[in-house]
Parts: structure tokens; sequence; C-alpha cells
């Protein structure tokens, strides 16, 4: 059985939204996002950074979101929602996988660490500025990739879409997506999928 641990608008999101679009039985368990129990013990077993997610498969634990989702599709996709290994859909596919953690989720996540660290109204606004502006950047690259299709390999939804999705969700709680309409249409249809709704709920 697989077990997800998870805290609601976090990483653990896509692992969530992936297990209900590939109907595969996980348990979820919510756990305390107080920074005394995520330095505890017990939950950097899980996670030795502190941070969320964390997932077993049986006797296997895992830490990053982005690597569980790509594990969960090579054990238990069946080769749904990824294109045929060593193709150039296959690489456009990994792409965006990883633009949308290593490079688009990074100034939304410093804008969360940087409010966190310097409280309400602590904040320095010049440096929250230059994150907005690099996901605006960011932004703007997935709406031009987007223009004339549905999801980013094209007609057919793919798990980079999953990857992609949290991103721009962030992007559109913590900066802007305004007038990027191929962008903003596509979470549309993104956050409308049942498997999306139902891991938003959890």
């Amino acid at each position: 059985m697989l077990t997800i641990y998870h805290v609601p608008v976090t990483r653990s999101l896509r692992v969530l939204w992936l297990c209900n679009e590939l109907d595969l039985p996980h348990e979820v368990r919510t756990i305390d996002f107080a920074a005394a129990y995520r330095a505890s013990p017990q939950w950097r077993s899980l996670n030795p950074v502190g941070k969320v997610p964390a997932m077993t498969d049986g006797g296997f634990t895992m830490f990053e979101s982005g690597a569980m989702v790509q594990y969960l599709l090579d054990r238990y996709g069946a080769g749904r929602l990824q294109p045929r290994p060593g193709t150039e859909d296959h690489g456009r596919y990994l792409q965006w996988s990883w633009f949308a953690e290593a490079t688009y989720a990074r100034p939304l996540g410093e804008i969360v660490n940087h409010r966190r660290a310097f409280g309400e109204g602590g904040e320095i606004p010049a440096a929250v500025q230059e994150m907005k502006d690099r996901a605006r950047l960011c932004s703007e690259a997935v709406d031009a990739a987007l223009q004339g299709r549905d999801y980013l390999l094209g007609e057919e939804f793919s798990a980079a879409d999953i990857m992609m999705g949290y991103s721009v969700m962030l992007a559109q709680r913590l900066a802007s997506i305004d007038g990027l309409a191929n962008l903003q249409a596509y979470w549309q249809r993104l956050s409308a999928r049942p498997a999306y709704q139902r891991a938003a709920a959890a």
C-alpha cells in the first residue's frame, strides 16, 4: 500500500493527483505542518530536511515529489501518462516536468519562505518583486508553449501537466497569470479534472 504524507497546497498534491489519475490505491496521512513537528526525529526519518511530502511504498521511502511522480509512473503506470522513454516526446515530457519544479516553482517557493522568515509586514518588497518577475518569465514561457494546444505535449494529458499544474497553481496564488490567455485556459482545464479536484480536497 502506498502511503502519502500530505499537507494541503504543498507538493504532495502532485502525488495525490497522479494516484487519482491512475486509480492507484493509496492512504493519505495529513501531517502537522508546524515547524516543531517537521523538525522532529519522527518526521525527519521520513523527510531528512523537514519538508513535505514523504511517501512510503511498503518499506521504501521517498521525499521528493517529482521523483515520486516518476517512480509511480514507471512502477505502476503501465505506460500511461508519459511518452515512451527515449523518444523526443519523452524528452519534452522530462523538460517540462523538471522545468516546473527546478525553474518555475523555485521563485514562488522563495516568496513563501521569505514571508515566513520576515513575517507579516516585514518582507522586503524589492526582493519579493524580483521573485515575482522570475515567476512571470516562466509563466510567459509556458503560455507561449501552449499556443494551439490543450496540454504541454499536445492534445494528450500527461504527468508533465501534473508537475506543471502545481506550479501554475502557485503562480496564480502568489504572483499573477493575468493577461496570459493560454495559461489561464490551461489552468482551468487542469483544475476541472476530477482527479485534481479529489486531490485538492484531501
